[in-house]
């Protein structure tokens, strides 16, 4: 990409869209388009098509997407299949008919079989069965995949497409019904800490593990692979290290400075026992993560304060 390319990156105002805007930013990249969900309903075939003959993007960082945790994925399954199929594919088949030079398509680590091998390789895709409580948006996701790599063989399109592990950050949602397990402990602990509350109870057994990525670090991986990586297969973004919830829950619980007990709801679901990610193509790419999961955890509490007592719009928090 040239400096003064024009780059498009769909869901700009997102947790992911908005880092990959400051990563391209802070790199000097200085034609940069973006429309709110309000301006352009990417479900809309007819919408979407109209914007790429009209903007002609050069380069496109398909990042939008309907996001959520266990109960909302577990919950409104046929919104999150239906609405990231829409998404993808209105914008993929319009890169490819307004001859966008390179797209790279985000999906997530869900794709993955609920037992597959330890790390997962890209290779382990479609090898087993889906966890279910993430079925609908886990297909959704393999068939971006799919897209991207069958455009590549039929067309020659360069569109390639990256797996994020969990991700975390700023402008991330806070919602407790909707949102992923990091913000949901950060705001959870602040607001019992807030109460002078005694305990504080998280869903599931606290043994499943996962990997977290400072979303940031994702963006800053995503710009240079759309800049060193051409492939049909998909990448794995993500440290290459993993931890049990309850290791997390304490991290949380220390960065934040509640001073309680945590009480675990066995009765509620865990989710895949463990979610660790093969990161080597990314790291042979030349790309590592820079921050810290406990540093990066601190960034986002302290901006989450900030943000509460400047009155500013926080995502899932109603204002008083």
């Amino acid at each position: 990409m040239e400096k003064n390319s024009k780059i498009y990156v769909a869901g700009h105002n997102g947790l992911v869209g908005s880092a990959i805007v400051r990563s391209l930013k802070a790199q000097g990249f200085t034609n940069i388009i973006g429309k709110s969900s309000k301006e352009l309903d990417l479900r809309n075939q007819a919408a979407v098509a109209d914007f790429f003959a009209a903007e002609k993007p050069e380069y496109v960082f398909l990042a939008a997407a309907k996001v959520g945790g266990i109960y909302a994925n577990n919950t409104t399954p046929a919104e999150f299949i239906y609405d990231n199929l829409m998404i993808e594919t209105n914008i993929i088949h319009s890169a490819y008919l307004n001859k966008v030079k390179k797209l790279l398509f985000l999906g997530s680590s869900c794709i993955y079989p609920k037992f597959a091998q330890q790390p997962i390789k890209e290779e382990y895709l479609l090898s087993g069965l889906l966890e279910p409580t993430n079925e609908a948006y886990a297909i959704a996701k393999i068939t971006g995949i799919e897209l991207c790599k069958f455009y590549r063989r039929q067309y020659g399109c360069d569109f390639i497409s990256a797996m994020p592990t969990n991700l975390y950050g700023i402008n991330d949602n806070f919602d407790m019904k909707t949102s992923h397990v990091l913000p949901a402990l950060i705001r959870k602990f602040h607001e019992a800490k807030e109460s002078g509350a005694a305990e504080v109870t998280l869903w599931g057994t606290g043994k499943p593990r996962r990997e977290f990525m400072y979303v940031d670090d994702l963006a800053d991986a995503v710009v240079h692979l759309m800049q060193n990586y051409s492939d049909e297969i998909h990448v794995n973004l993500g440290t290459g290290e993993d931890l049990e919830i309850a290791e997390l829950a304490a991290i949380v619980k220390k960065v934040v400075g509640f001073e309680g007990k945590i009480v675990y709801d066995s009765t509620k679901p865990d989710g895949t026992p463990r979610k660790l990610l093969d990161v080597s193509i990314l790291k042979n790419s030349g790309y590592q993560p820079k921050v810290s999961l406990e540093e990066g955890i601190t960034r986002v509490y302290e901006w989450y304060k900030q943000t509460l007592a400047s009155g500013d719009n926080l995502k899932g928090v109603k204002k008083n």
